[in-house]
């Protein structure tokens, strides 16, 4: 059965062009081994007018909803997550902007943002505060018009990339109830108080993750997201779409690691065949195409619910849940069957290996999955 329709179909195949043609394994692959964030092709995605996907037709956007995204993130991660995290990440905050940003704010950074000229990063976690996010110690006091920012921020993605804008998630009413007290703001990377590190992570190399110390860091009023006091709804109001969308990059990237498995099983011979022909290896390569299939079919009826707006928390978060451990139990088995191969950076499986480790940590982590999908669980 066909879940998809035929204009979906046609969009789908052709972002798998467009990144075999376009971008490529090879850059992807280069990128990852020099921990060099991908400009370019960040800017070809920019230029096709990709970024605007989800974006109204008002604000210069095609108009499109997190189906349409869904499938264009599962075509960009396909030889590696960590470069679809790079324009992912980026739209859940520009999503954030046309949702809840002034008219103003709107006016300064969308345009820019769909040309490319800017890009945006998500500043939650901290050394204290991980999947417990509402804990932030970051602080920011009033100061006349203007605020003043001080803590320090850890696994901000994409923040050391060039022209950067961050939505800090900051504690502006330390009396407050825990998720009551708390604002984001829009602040530049260049801005003077920011120290951003890129971090040596075993995942994410290319796009990059980092901590940041916040000292003294003055913004004006007006790059507040929203109203004071109302961070925590808008750092929470872009999840279903960041999840939705990482398990369709999840999947396509699951997807190609068994694509790969296949072939290197087809034409790696021993024992005077290809090793394809041991059942055990058959029926290891079964089992992994099976959990990609079921992973992408959660994901697909997570991002058609969502863009039904339907209630999906459940639904979103057993995507999620799903994709990323499929995408860490195939990249394990495709090692194992590429063997010795699998540990050369050519091979492309050692990098679809560590992202895999990374998928059911970021994002919200596999243990925080499972518990908002048990609290919908209600006995008959």
């Amino acid at each position: 059965m066909n879940f998809l329709t035929p204009e979906q179909e046609m969009w789908r195949d052709t972002v798998n062009r467009f990144v075999d043609e376009e971008i490529g394994r090879e850059y992807i692959r280069k990128c990852d081994i020099d921990r060099a964030y991908p400009y370019e092709a960040y800017d070809k995605v920019a230029k096709a007018g990709w970024l605007g996907i989800l974006f109204s037709e008002e604000n210069g956007g095609l108009g499109g909803d997190i189906m349409d995204y869904a499938l264009m993130c599962e075509g960009l991660a396909k030889y590696g997550f960590d470069f679809a995290t790079s324009l992912m990440v980026a739209t859940f905050t520009a999503m954030n902007i046309e949702k809840f940003g002034t008219q103003e704010q709107k006016d300064q950074y969308i345009e820019p943002f769909l040309n490319g000229d800017i890009r945006f990063s998500i500043s939650i976690s901290e050394p204290s505060a991980g999947s417990d996010a509402a804990s932030t110690r970051t602080r920011a006091k009033r100061d006349g018009d203007d605020w003043i920012v001080n803590g320090q921020k850890l696994w901000c993605s994409g923040a050391a990339a060039d022209n950067v804008v961050l939505a800090m998630l900051t504690r502006t009413d330390p009396d407050a109830a825990k998720h009551k007290g708390l604002s984001t703001f829009l602040i530049p990377s260049n801005t003077k108080g920011l120290d951003i590190r890129k971090l040596p992570t075993m995942a994410r190399r290319a796009t990059g993750t980092t901590e940041i110390f916040v000292d003294d860091v003055r913004v004006p009023h007006s790059s507040m997201l929203g109203g004071e006091g109302q961070g925590w709804p808008i750092i929470c109001d872009h999840l279903e779409l960041e999840r939705v969308a990482v398990a369709a990059a999840y999947t396509g990237n699951a997807q190609m690691a068994v694509d790969d498995a296949l072939r290197y099983a087809h034409e790696r011979e021993q024992f005077d065949q290809p090793i394809f022909d041991f059942q055990v290896i058959k029926h290891l390569l079964a089992d992994m195409q099976t959990q990609v299939d079921a992973a992408r079919l959660l994901t697909y009826r997570a991002a058609s619910m969502a863009a039904a707006k339907q209630p999906c928390m459940r639904e979103v978060s057993m995507a999620k849940l799903f994709a990323s451990e499929t995408l860490q139990t195939v990249t394990r088995n495709g090692m194992q069957i590429l063997g010795g191969h699998s540990m050369l950076p050519d091979s492309d499986m050692e990098r679809y290996f560590r992202e895999g480790m990374q998928s059911t940590i970021g994002g919200g982590t596999s243990q925080i999955q499972r518990t908002l999908i048990a609290r919908t669980m209600r006995p008959s």
